[in-house]
Order: C-alpha cells, then sequence, then structure tokens
C-alpha cells in the first residue's frame, strides 16, 4: 500500500513550534522603555495632584483660618485639627450618613445598570440604538446642568413632582418642600447619581457580553436553564472581572460626591443631609476653617483607602486567579 509521508521537513506536527521567522513570538520590551512611556502622564499626576495633596496634608497641622490667611501668618497646632474633629459628633454623623449613602447607591447602580445591560444585549437593532442613545445622553449631562433640572422638579411652587402627585390624587402636595429633611434630600440625590450613574454600568456591560459566543447559551437553554440560572451559572462568573472593577469605580465615585449634594440643598436642612466631602467644604469655605477642612478630607482619603483595601485585595486575588 502507498503511503504519503505529511510531516516533511518543512512542517511540524499540531503541538510542535513553527520553524523559521513566523515562529518567533513578540516579547514585550524590556529595560527602561515602558518606564520612559509612562513617564509624562505619571509627572502630571504627580505635579497636578501630588502637590495638592502635600499642601492638604500641610495644612491640616496648622491653625488656618481667616486671621492667617490675611496677614499670611502660620501657627502650627499638631494634631489639634484632627483631636478636634474626631470630637465632633457631626464628624461621626457625617461618616455613618456617607458609608449609607454611599451602599445605597452603589447597589441601585450595580443592579440597574446590569439589567439595562442585559436588555441591551436581548433587544432589536433600532430600540437598542435608541436605548443606548438615551443612556450616552444622560450620562453626558453635565452634573450643574442635571442638578438644575431636578431641582426644578422638585421645586416647592412649580415642581413637576408635586404637580404629578396632585394629579395622581394624592393631597398635601400643594407646595410641599421636597428639601424639608435630610433623609427626602439624600433620596432626591440619590435619584440623581443613580440616573446619572446607570449609562456608564449598563453600555460597558453590554460590551462585554458581546464578547461572550452565543453557543454557550444556547447550549444551557437546550440542557433547560431558566434566565435567571444562565445568568448567575454563565454571564455573571464571565464578567467578574467587570463587576469587580466597577464596583470598585463606583465606590469611589459616590463616596466623594459633592456637587450634587450642595448645589440641591447645601447640606441642609440644619446639616442633615451633609457628608464628608460636604462637611469639608461648609467648615473650610464657609466656616473659614481651613485647618480643619483640610483634616477632614485626609480622614475622609485615609477611611476610603482603609474601605477599599480589603475590596483591592479581592480585585488583586481574582486577577492572580485568572493568571494561574
Amino acid at each position: 500500500m502507498l503511503t504519503v509521508d505529511t510531516e516533511g521537513p518543512g512542517t511540524g506536527t499540531a503541538g510542535s513550534r513553527p520553524a523559521g521567522r513566523s515562529g518567533r513570538r513578540y516579547a514585550p520590551p524590556g529595560g527602561w522603555l515602558p518606564y520612559v512611556l509612562i513617564a509624562p502622564a505619571v509627572l502630571a499626576i504627580v505635579g497636578i495632584l501630588g502637590y495638592a495633596l502635600a499642601r492638604n496634608l500641610l495644612i491640616s497641622f496648622q491653625e488656618f483660618g481667616r486671621r492667617q490667611l490675611i496677614s499670611h501668618t502660620t501657627e502650627w497646632t499638631g494634631f489639634d485639627n484632627y483631636r478636634r474633629v474626631l470630637e465632633d459628633e457631626r464628624f461621626w454623623a457625617s461618616l455613618t450618613r456617607t458609608f449609607v449613602f454611599m451602599a445605597a447607591n452603589v447597589v441601585l447602580i450595580m443592579v440597574l445598570g446590569t439589567l439595562i445591560g442585559l436588555l441591551l444585549n436581548r433587544l432589536g437593532k433600532a430600540m437598542r440604538l435608541t436605548l443606548s442613545i438615551a443612556l450616552v445622553a444622560a450620562w453626558a449631562m453635565p452634573v450643574i446642568a442635571t442638578t438644575t433640572v431636578f431641582r426644578w422638579l422638585f421645586d416647592t411652587q412649580f415642581g413637576v413632582a408635586n404637580w404629578v402627585m396632585r394629579t395622581l390624587g394624592f393631597s398635601g402636595y400643594e407646595q410641599h418642600n421636597w428639601f424639608s429633611s435630610g433623609f427626602s434630600t439624600l433620596t432626591i440625590v440619590t435619584v440623581l447619581i443613580v440616573w446619572a450613574s446607570v449609562p456608564f454600568v449598563a453600555l460597558n456591560l453590554y460590551a462585554g457580553l458581546t464578547t461572550i459566543s452565543g453557543e454557550i447559551y444556547e447550549a444551557a437553554r437546550m440542557d433547560g436553564a431558566s434566565g435567571p440560572r444562565i445568568f448567575w451559572s454563565i454571564t455573571a462568573p464571565i464578567m467578574r472581572p467587570f463587576f469587580l472593577i466597577t464596583t470598585f469605580l463606583e465606590i469611589i465615585w459616590v463616596f466623594k460626591a459633592f456637587t450634587q449634594i450642595y448645589a440641591l440643598n447645601a447640606g441642609g436642612p440644619n446639616r442633615e443631609s451633609e457628608t464628608l466631602p460636604v462637611m469639608a467644604y461648609i467648615e473650610g469655605m464657609m466656616q473659614n476653617q481651613y485647618g480643619v477642612a483640610a483634616a477632614i478630607s485626609v480622614l475622609t482619603l485615609v477611611i476610603l483607602l482603609v474601605a477599599l483595601s480589603f475590596y483591592f485585595r479581592l480585585i488583586l486575588k481574582q486577577e492572580k486567579e485568572q493568571q494561574s
């Protein structure tokens, strides 16, 4: 019987390394080249943010008020500003309020963003395009503009919210003040932040879902898996890095939220809707206690780093598991 040898000198087996120039694998550049390439960005960050952080830390150890600002004098007080802040009940109330506010916003953003992202993946081209345009428009809207619109929507005299409640037959909404308490104020701020943040999660999740092969879903449906089972057994494990990183970013963004809270009600009434960033601003710009405000901002940064350290370790662990 005539046999043909398909493994000639110019070919190799399926598991062998190709010969010649085509067999060379790309090796990432070594030495100092990667550091040289990122040096401009690092220098810009250090120059812009590094100086501001160092200056803020320096002021936190000084008695820096209106008198020192006018006379250009420096009075070192050590840890007096930090002691004063930690002994203030308003600081602990603002800290608790900040964490509760952050948790509520992040949960709502991630849940609604995930649902809308899954919806985008199931819609047809026309409806997907329409919803995507609406999401981008909401996400790209300037913060001050959206805050002004929400301030008008919940206005006491001309607000749309009061008109809708009266139209639906609810009593007591004739010139109802939606900002009469800290809870109602933060509720409106939550609606505003969630409305502006959900598009980021939804669009990025949809982009990630497009990389998952449809054959996996078809096989799961043929095995009788339901929609929720497919999500928890297939989509969630594959998209786990996305959920970890996105939640990490949302925690940071919501924790430092300032513009929405201050522009709506300036932390009122009676500072009941005051979070840590708002408290630092009020103490510094309104009370002229810049040393105390700097101490609050430093403590806010330290608290955020400590809170995120556990979550950051989880992300690093996830990356190591993927690499192994």
